[in-house]
């Protein structure tokens, strides 16, 4: 049986934190102002604020009732009973104080304005699921998640580094970002009818099926010609349109999330662009940092 704590972390999340670390790395390699030791604690207190937020949404969720024995999504291990409510609530507010320890130094070494992405970082974790009207519940989550997952986290990366900023790098986290957007929307179109019954107006709930494959079809397709589009600002580095690439890649995805509805499928699609957007980050960076 798999450990109850690796459920409640979400591994196949981690994606969406782990992509925008690496391509803002990478970008910083090919000016040559990569810090890899910066680098390295920016990573962790991604990974640390997207663990804590997903053990937040299975606390928060549990507590508004929205986790019923009908939901067909992963195991929640609080609604399960595997860990008890407390136990995750604490792990949580750990989790996020390591990312807190982390920002610090990241705040020490960049300035303040990395404090401020990062208390609004961590604040619309807990706020996704949290508080009286949760951004999950509202049907802004798509719009955090693009935000934070995308041109916030990878210009965010450069710039610890790097100390500047520049229009390039913006552009660049437009790609993750959308492929975080994707892997909510399958999400939400797995949990369409659930949430519905809890009124969790996610988009999915609110405008339907159809509107949530196109969602999808939209976020991985626009995605994938983001290398373009910076190639387009830039004129350097082509080997980073290599990125583009999981547009073929992405085919056996669209089938599924177009066709199925069943909870192991939709499963398998969160999953396998999650695994797009791995892929993504290495090819947009091995093919930036080429020369």
């Amino acid at each position: 049986m798999i450990n109850p704590w690796i459920l409640a972390f979400r591994p196949k999340t981690l994606p969406a934190a782990i992509a925008p670390v690496v391509i803002g790395t990478a970008m910083a390699k090919g000016q040559g102002v990569q810090d890899y030791p910066v680098a390295a604690v920016a990573l962790f207190a991604a990974i640390c604020i997207q663990i804590a937020t997903n053990l937040a949404n299975d606390y928060f969720d549990f507590k508004k009732g929205a986790d019923t024995p009908e939901r067909l999504g992963p195991v929640r291990v609080t609604s399960a009973g595997l860990i008890s409510p407390h136990e995750v609530r604490n792990a949580m507010v750990l989790i996020f104080g390591l990312a807190v320890i982390a920002s610090i130094f990241l705040v020490y070494h960049a300035g303040w304005a990395i404090a401020l992405i990062g208390v609004i970082s961590i604040l619309s974790g807990i706020f996704y699921t949290a508080g009286p009207r949760p951004l999950g519940y509202v049907g802004l989550g798509e719009l955090f998640v693009f935000i934070f997952f995308g041109p916030v986290a990878v210009a965010g990366t450069y710039y610890v580094q790097s100390l500047e900023m520049n229009t390039a790098v913006i552009v660049a986290g437009i790609g993750p970002g959308l492929l975080s957007v994707a892997i909510l929307a399958v999400n939400n179109l797995r949990d369409r009818l659930t949430d519905q019954k809890v009124r969790k107006n996610t988009l999915a709930v609110r405008f339907g099926r159809t509107f949530a494959i196109y969602e999808y079809f939209w976020a991985v397709i626009s995605a994938g010609l983001v290398p373009v589009l910076v190639y387009a600002i830039t004129k350097e580095q082509p080997w980073s349109l290599l990125a583009c690439s999981v547009l073929y890649m992405a085919i056996p995805v669209f089938k599924t999330v177009a066709v199925e509805s069943d909870g192991p499928s939709l499963n398998a699609a969160l999953a396998s662009t999650g695994q797009l957007l791995l892929v993504y980050s290495v090819l947009y960076s091995i093919g930036w940092v080429i020369h």
